[in-house]
């Protein structure tokens, strides 16, 4: 009856959630506008941000520099929640844009520069900063200036004064937009400068749809070395399963013999093999509850819910175009993480209750609170290292204040109706035999130890992903839009996780040694440990990133990337390998 309770009250709970839910504004900008003008109508041009080319992580507002700016600063009021935890802040320019009005050159605005100024102007040029505008949520960069040393060895900086715009339309929409930075004046502190634009339309013949095609580079991200890795991984899938299929096949004939009660010389053979083998042995004790029981319900709930989340994020991304709207990626995540809660609940309650837990309202809030509390943790640290530096990586209260209300109503209602549900519909504790003492775990070769399983695993689950890691990796400087490829690679990480999960764990359990489920989890979840290995090498020997800011936000998010890839491949090597153990011993449990 409390149980009941505790589900209705979860219920109301999420029925006020939805209804809320439905009047949160997470509609990208790119959607809310319509993207069609009349002849001589202004077309926007927002200034984003600005910052050094090497770190693109380390941004700041763009009128943080000394450059004109209007008496008022217009922001835009269509940003969604995505666009504010990715970190953009759009403020409208000076620069008057007219639908297909040419303009030949106009100032902005002419200043002289402070010797502060100067500094500011001086120190972002020699560190190559580059600055980001959006007309009609198509990007545009440039750079602030050049810098080069002369004969005698001195540094000359100099900063461009004119931008000239060269845009296209088709029909009452625009195409395509690009940016020249001109005229590079020499950077001297009270020297007047000049800063003025042109703008030149021509029309094109580009449709609307395909306008964003000229910012994805196809020669790199569907070159043949990409398609060549996904083949490589696909054979590696093909051997796993075989060897897999192999195992099962010689050890359920195995079982088949001997409750066949076969006479023949050769079912002999096989009876004496099969009980030398050692798995058999341990038949009263593979099914013990493993230690630190919540801890691990509350990661095998996770995990099934990363897994689900992953494949629908993927799916939604390969049918749509996420690439091209502002903080898309990041607002499918949050809307999509809240609403599989229920998964979360429901795997770590049922097994929770299946392996005899009583704690269950207590396990619901681990699962909960663990994963997104460590991300938060994280996430505090670098929003406070943000704001002491007032880069636009800083996260406003506001924001904040949504997602926890997201987690707090939605997520954490759906979490506690799963576990109730988990626990009474799937917590029926499975009829098998075991032992009231454990059994001893004999001695074994160093390399049979559960830490050895624990410390190889992730190896070719890291292989099967490598490359698809190395373009990824690579989207910090590009446009990342191929989602079908990574959804193909993710199919095989699992399967390539599950196939190698279950023959370590069969060499596991042929060493007579039970404790399979932790060993299992950590097996798989060692995948992640390789790629933050990976993201080490990278930083340092295939980008030229530098200085504290960038290096505790890369790694700072990698560390947050890595302990959910972590969860999810350890759930997938836990549930192969939890179908793998529930199938042999089916055949001796009646022994």
């Amino acid at each position: 009856m409390k149980d009941q309770k505790l589900l209705w009250v979860g219920l109301v709970f999420v029925a006020l959630a939805v209804v809320g839910f439905i009047f949160i504004d997470f509609t990208p900008s790119g959607w809310a506008h319509e993207h069609k003008y009349e002849d001589g109508e202004e077309v926007y041009l927002w200034m984003n941000k600005v910052g050094p080319f090497p770190n693109p992580q380390e941004t700041y507002p763009y009128y943080s520099l000394p450059f004109c700016h209007p008496d008022k600063l217009i922001h835009s009021d269509t940003e969604g929640l995505g666009e504010a935890l990715v970190g953009y802040d759009l403020i409208k320019s000076m620069v008057e844009i007219f639908f297909k009005r040419d303009i030949e050159r106009k100032p902005i605005c002419s200043k002289s520069l402070t010797k502060s100024e100067y500094e500011e102007f001086r120190e972002a040029i020699l560190e190559q900063y580059w600055y980001q505008m959006y007309l009609d949520d198509l990007p545009v960069w440039g750079m602030v200036g050049e810098s080069y040393e002369d004969d005698a060895g001195e540094k000359k900086v100099f900063i461009y004064t004119h931008q000239k715009f060269s845009l296209s339309w088709n029909g009452d929409r625009v195409i395509e937009v690009n940016l020249t930075s001109e005229n590079p004046v020499v950077l001297e502190a009270g020297s007047p400068l000049q800063f003025t634009f042109s703008v030149n339309w021509q029309e094109t013949s580009t449709s609307f749809d395909d306008r964003f095609r000229k910012y994805l580079d196809k020669s790199f991200f569907e070159h043949q070395i990409h398609w060549f890795s996904i083949f490589n991984s696909f054979m590696m899938v093909i051997f796993l399963v075989g060897l897999v299929s192999l195992i099962l096949m010689r050890t359920l004939k195995r079982d088949y013999a001997r409750f066949g009660k076969l006479d023949d010389e050769d079912a002999d053979r096989d009876e004496d093999v099969g009980d030398e083998s050692g798995w058999k042995q341990i038949k009263g004790d593979v099914f013990r509850s493993p230690p630190r029981l919540l801890l691990f319900s509350a990661l095998v709930g996770t995990g099934h819910q990363l897994v689900i989340l992953v494949f629908c994020l993927l799916c939604l991304a390969a049918l749509g175009t996420y690439y091209a709207q502002r903080g898309t990626v990041v607002t499918a995540f949050i809307v999509c993480y809240a609403l599989t809660s229920f998964i979360a609940g429901y795997g770590g309650g049922g097994y929770y209750a299946r392996n005899g837990g009583k704690k269950w309202i207590k396990c619901m809030f681990v699962t909960a609170s663990f994963l997104p509390g460590i991300a938060f943790s994280i996430a505090f640290m670098l929003n406070t290292i943000a704001l002491s530096y007032g880069s636009l990586n800083y996260i406003p209260l506001g924001t904040l204040i949504a997602v926890l209300a997201i987690w707090s109503c939605i997520s954490l209602p759906l979490t506690l109706v799963g576990t109730v549900v988990g626990k009474n519909w799937n917590g029926t504790p499975e009829k098998v035999r075991i032992n009231q003492v454990p059994r001893q775990i004999p001695e074994k070769r160093w390399y049979l130890q559960p830490w050895v399983h624990i410390l190889l695993g992730g190896v070719l689950p890291f292989g099967s992903i490598f490359i698809e890691m190395y373009f990824i990796f690579t989207s910090f400087y590009k446009y990342y839009y191929v989602y079908g490829f990574m959804l193909l690679v993710y199919v095989i990480l699992i399967i390539v996780t599950v196939c190698v999960t279950i023959v370590s764990t069969y060499f596991l359990l042929n060493s007579e040694d039970y404790r399979w489920q932790w060993t299992s989890f950590l097996s798989a979840a060692s995948t992640a440990g390789y790629v933050f290995l990976y993201s080490v090498y990278y930083f340092y020997m295939k980008t030229k990133m530098s200085g504290f800011f960038q290096t505790v936000f890369y790694f700072g998010y990698m560390a947050m990337f890595c302990l959910g890839l972590a969860t999810l491949c350890g759930a997938i090597g836990f549930i192969g390998t939890s179908m793998f153990v529930r199938r042999i011993y089916t055949m001796i449990k009646g022994d």
